[in-house]
């Protein structure tokens, strides 16, 4: 019998709007810790704590008023969480993994250690580390922040001296490491959800397509063949099987343009990739990771449908959010929209996305194109 009756959320963003979605028909209790006030996961039911994502007062109110707390977003204290697991609060998935995710290059160690390959890489401390480091790799590499980035931010690609420099002073200050440029056909991206025993269940392969550094397009199941399909599958499950706790983990994987497959990044989270998952699949990722932290058997992650094709609706311009659009993509058939919450769009802001399913990815895609065409906020 689940005990479990309230989830602390640290975050209340869409992906803890999402889950707080998810939880209602579970009979559990939503409070999330977020420093917007009424922020996504508050205008559907969660209970907010105002406060920055990593405030140790905050985190420790949450961890009273809640029976299990996990994460939609990785930028919180997990020393702090971790310190709430020693004094007997049950924090989902581990802090140890979380804080290993958190550090880039602590992650690269980890997987490399896991037998899962990665780009080469190594730690950069000045320039000339990251000299030797730019021959290493060929002329060619990223230098990335340790900590922090997403959706392109805290990267850059150097080939020469000066925009090693560059890239240094526009960094400065922050702990880096250098990455091999990798050269793929596709990026794709794989969620596994691992339970308290670590039983692990995978989703189908997807395959993401970014613009300017953000995920835009989902397409599932992944275009490739099954033998690499089935390879990026059994990638995930072996990285799955070296973190601890309990949830849902995204993957992010590179097909080269040689039909290797590498791991990018590790999500320790609900992930945009999955997002698909809630019309197509037969339990969506937000449902999955509410069972999984909360010790209750994985359910099927099969997909109900032949395809599916996920947009994300980015912002397109700064100022008050203007929506419309909405009542006429809906009548499209097979096509669902879902709108966070955002009081304020931005450029490439995140403020929705839709999901086509049908029966081939050409099809969906192409309705699911029409939709957001029709679509302003």
């Amino acid at each position: 019998m689940n005990q479990v009756k309230t989830i602390g959320i640290v975050g209340g963003g869409q992906l803890g709007r999402m889950l707080t979605e998810a939880a209602k028909p579970m009979g559990l209790a939503v409070v999330v810790v977020d420093p917007n006030e009424n922020c996504p996961a508050a205008q559907v039911g969660a209970k907010q704590v105002i406060a920055p994502f990593d405030d140790p007062i905050a985190l420790k109110k949450l961890a009273e008023q809640t029976d299990v707390m996990t994460i939609e977003i990785e930028h919180t204290n997990s020393d702090v969480l971790a310190r709430l697991k020693e004094q007997g609060f049950l924090v989902q998935p581990a802090p140890d993994s979380l804080a290993t995710i958190q550090d880039k290059l602590a992650q690269k160690q980890f997987l490399t250690a896991s037998g899962v390959r990665v780009a080469d890489f190594r730690e950069i401390n000045d320039r000339q580390s990251a000299l030797q480091a730019l021959e290493q790799f060929g002329g060619q590499m990223l230098i990335k922040t340790r900590r922090g980035g997403y959706d392109g931010r805290g990267n850059r690609l150097v080939k020469n001296f000066q925009e090693i420099e560059t890239a240094l002073e526009n960094f400065k200050y922050q702990p880096l490491y250098a990455e091999q440029f990798i050269s793929f056909a596709k990026e794709l991206a794989v969620m596994v959800a691992r339970d308290k025993d670590g039983h692990i269940a995978t989703y189908p392969v997807v395959e993401t397509i970014h613009s300017r550094n953000i995920c835009e397009t989902v397409l599932a199941p992944a275009p490739i063949d099954e033998k690499l399909r089935q390879g990026a599958s059994t990638m995930a499950m072996n990285v799955a099987r070296h973190l601890h706790g309990s949830g849902v983990f995204g993957i992010e994987m590179f097909l080269t343009d040689d039909n290797q497959i590498m791991v990018n990044e590790i999500a320790p989270r609900v992930h945009n990739s999955g997002h698909y998952t809630i019309e197509a699949c037969s339990t969506s990722q937000f449902t999955q990771h509410l069972l999984a932290i909360t010790g209750q058997p994985l359910e099927p992650t099969d997909m109900k449908v032949p395809a599916a094709v996920t947009i994300n609706i980015l912002g397109r311009r700064n100022g008050p959010v203007h929506l419309s659009g909405i009542t006429q993509a809906e009548k499209i058939p097979g096509l669902a929209v879902h709108i966070y919450g955002k009081a304020k769009t931005k450029i490439d802001r995140k403020m929705g996305h839709l999901t086509a399913t049908g029966n081939s990815l050409v099809e969906v895609r192409q309705r699911a194109e029409k939709a957001r065409n029709l679509i302003d906020i």
